[in-house]
């Protein structure tokens, strides 16, 4: 099978079809079957763990609503324009109900953090997993991760921002940085073991890309109007797949 066969079969017609920029952040339960192990991927949050404190339906729609208004607001302002007034504002509860759910802004931002922790993992799952031929699982699993940054570009955008204002947030951002640099540079050793990768320096590696994916994400999907995402997944497939793998652009389908 060729490379990102997968994908021309699949993925990238649902990637072309117009969306909206109404809010579709979720919450996600998903947990992908990775080895976190030797990651920072654990973060912490502050105090004890977020917890919603009425969990009926009513509640998680509440809930709901509060992160579809942030997600709203990050479009056009960025994280230090927030308040809770405002964040409320675009909501039709009242402004004492963030407190129902969330201590501050900032934990808010971290809860949201988490969640897109996980989707990250997620979409990264089938070649971190090292589940069949790895340059076409790299291909899928850029591809499912650049649909997850089109989704939540302004929520990426505006969590670095945030990072920048506080320190304990700034803390679980760089987490999620270095523990997807842990992830990434322990799969390319181990391919390095089995002759797949060349004599690399896997950090340095694994570090240069996934800063790429990051500055690519903010970059084509943080504002409107957002770039389309098989352009930004053409560009960063070309460069993961030939750095690591030795495939070049020409043999790309």
């Amino acid at each position: 099978m060729s490379v990102c066969r997968y994908v021309n079969d699949r993925s990238m017609k649902k990637a072309k079809q117009k969306t909206t920029d109404k809010p579709i952040f979720q919450r996600s339960a998903r947990r992908p079957k990775i080895d976190l192990s030797d990651s920072d991927l654990g973060h912490k949050t502050r105090g004890k763990a977020h917890v919603a404190r009425d969990r009926t339906k009513k509640s998680d729609h509440t809930e709901q609503s509060i992160i579809d208004a942030a997600i709203t607001f990050f479009w056009d302002n960025p994280f230090r324009e927030l308040s809770v007034q405002k964040l409320m504002s675009g909501t039709s509860v009242s402004r004492a109900a963030f407190y129902q759910y969330f201590d501050d802004l900032y934990q808010l931002m971290e809860v949201l953090l988490d969640s897109l922790t996980q989707d990250i993992l997620l979409a990264a799952g089938p070649w971190l997993g090292d589940e069949g031929e790895p340059a076409e699982q790299l291909s899928v699993s850029l591809h499912s991760l650049v649909e997850v940054a089109y989704r939540n570009g302004p929520l990426i955008r505006a969590i670095a921002d945030a990072a920048a204002t506080d320190l304990k947030l700034e803390i679980a951002w760089n987490q999620l940085l270095n523990g997807f640099d842990s992830l990434v540079s322990n799969r390319i050793r181990q391919h390095q073991e089995s002759g797949l990768i060349g004599p690399l320096d896997a950090d340095s590696i694994a570090i240069a890309l996934n800063r790429m994916d990051a500055y690519l994400f903010i970059h084509h999907f943080g504002r409107r109007p957002r770039s389309e995402p098989e352009v930004v997944w053409n560009a960063i497939r070309c460069v993961w797949l030939s750095t690591l793998y030795g495939v070049s652009a020409s043999e790309l389908p």
